[in-house]
């Protein structure tokens, strides 16, 4: 049996990275974790490959050899994958669809032939039976829960390492909070699920021989989520593993909570954890209550942003504005907050109810759906009728955006955090060629070209005066903040 693994693109977004990554000559941010997961439940004797459409193209050839493509995509890849599947029924290979996309939208792709959808790792072995048996289902679900301690490694010998900026792992799945609008606790539950520390080292001492060395993002959706088997037993098997190693930096995704445990953070940053995404969401305590983000309501959330800040760890920050409480005096607050922060990658999106979420239920029973959502972060559309007037909250959004993006405002927030930034001495990175010539076309494309030079070369003065040391990491969030605004950019010109 041949099985091609397709991933489909996506689209332009502030997380793609896409025009950062031109710097370090990089087609994408990670391999899909997924279907490189897939892959390895998959019988060993079947032959086996990927085509990332994020890094390379679909070919007809790779359609005539295939007997089978397996397709994973999320919400926001939906008009790729429809791209995807239509090419696969011209060419008569049967697609085998799952991921996010299709747990709420498979009734939407009559051309996909299975569905096997939840965790792969429940459904795909009946599918599995079924076809040796020569008679599979069209779809294969499941109210249960993986038992992800049984997960295999990856086959990262699918995919080409070097066409990416980081890797990825998992470690755990769920989240025990219940935020309403967040689609998480819906499809993988409030017990968070955990893999052992000896798988975490396998798959990094998987990468190590691999040949990588570069930064690693844990993708759980709320690393923190079991915090006493974190700190007991994975936490100290990082810290133990990176001895003796360099390069694997790591960043993730917490809740805002973890400012409330210092052991914690500590043991997160020694293990070499140094970014990490926060979903702030809000600094109305109003908007918070409605949406039950518990875990940052009542909290001075500008201090929690400079207490991870002074232990070594960037914050990067989600925010949403669009909630049924929120006024016209939002979106300058936002601004405002973003600004003193000193969150420099600030991800802010107009609030969306994805299926399956509290959110969507509720909007549902008010009448107030108007379709599906689309995911991506830099579309200005909604599915569900706002309380707020939607002109104005366009234009709100707009000025948020071209506020927080412009040179002036993004470099301020740059030295902001710089200055309060204390990196710790964990990780020991090699000092490569692409490394140089990224910054070599900053020089060119951002103290030359850019508009926004002057702002540039500021940072890097004021940067080389007070911080020295952080030159790398004023070089980089140069480099992210260019993507941003080119994204920013584009964003605005079709929105007006």
């Amino acid at each position: 049996m041949r099985i091609l693994m397709v991933y489909p693109e996506f689209p332009d977004t502030f997380w793609s990275f896409r025009h950062a990554l031109k710097f370090v000559h990089k087609k994408a941010s990670f391999p899909p974790l997924g279907l490189l997961t897939v892959a390895a439940l998959l019988p060993a004797a079947w032959e086996k490959r990927l085509v990332d459409m994020n890094v390379e193209n679909l070919e007809d050839a790779d359609l005539a050899w295939a007997d089978y493509v397996f397709v994973s995509a999320m919400v926001v890849q939906r008009a790729a994958t429809r791209t995807v599947v239509d090419r696969c029924h011209r060419a008569g290979v049967p697609v085998v669809a799952g991921g996010p996309l299709f747990t709420g939208e498979w009734q939407d792709f009559d051309q996909v032939s299975h569905f096997v959808l939840g965790e792969a790792e429940v459904t795909l072995p009946d599918f599995l039976d079924d076809l040796d048996r020569g008679t599979p289902r069209r779809v294969y679900q499941s109210e249960r829960y993986a038992d992800i301690t049984t997960l295999p490694i990856p086959l990262w010998e699918l995919a080409d390492l070097r066409r990416y900026s980081s890797m990825c792992v998992q470690y755990s799945r769920g989240c025990p909070f219940d935020c309403e609008f967040c689609n998480i606790t819906a499809m993988l539950g409030r017990r968070p699920r955990c893999k052992t520390a000896r798988q975490i080292t396998d798959e990094l001492d998987s990468l190590y021989a691999a040949g990588w060395r570069g930064g690693v993002f844990f993708v759980d959706d709320n690393l923190i989520g079991n915090r006493q088997d974190l700190k007991q037993h994975i936490l100290p098997a990082l810290i133990e593993w990176r001895k003796g190693r360099v390069g694997f930096a790591f960043q993730t995704e917490v809740s805002v909570n973890l400012v409330d445990d210092p052991e914690l953070m500590d043991l997160l940053v020694r293990a070499g954890f140094d970014r990490v995404f926060v979903g702030i969401e809000t600094p109305d305590e109003e908007g918070l209550a409605e949406c039950n983000k518990t875990q940052n309501q009542g909290r001075d959330l500008e201090e929690a942003v400079r207490t991870l800040q002074a232990a070594g760890i960037e914050v990067q920050g989600g925010f949403i504005v669009g909630f049924d409480s929120d006024k016209p005096s939002i979106f300058r607050r936002q601004i405002e907050f973003i600004q003193r922060s000193g969150i420099v990658t600030a991800m802010v999106g107009l609030l969306q109810a994805p299926y399956g979420t509290r959110l969507y239920e509720r909007l549902r029973r008010e009448g107030r759906l108007t379709g599906g959502m689309s995911g991506d972060n830099t579309d200005d559309s909604m599915n569900f009728a706002p309380r707020m007037d939607p002109e104005e909250l366009h234009r709100g959004y707009r000025e948020i955006l071209s506020t927080i993006y412009s040179p002036d405002h993004y470099y301020e927030r740059v030295r902001t955090f710089l200055a309060r930034y204390r990196k710790a001495a964990v990780v020991r990175n090699r000092l490569e060629w692409q490394h140089i010539a990224a910054f070599a076309r900053s020089v060119l494309r951002l103290g030359i070209v850019h508009s926004g030079r002057g702002e540039y070369w500021r940072l890097l003065i004021w940067t080389l005066a007070h911080r020295p040391k952080l030159l790398p990491e004023a070089v980089t969030l140069a480099i992210y903040g260019y993507h941003f605004r080119e994204v920013c950019r584009v964003y605005l010109a079709t929105a007006s």
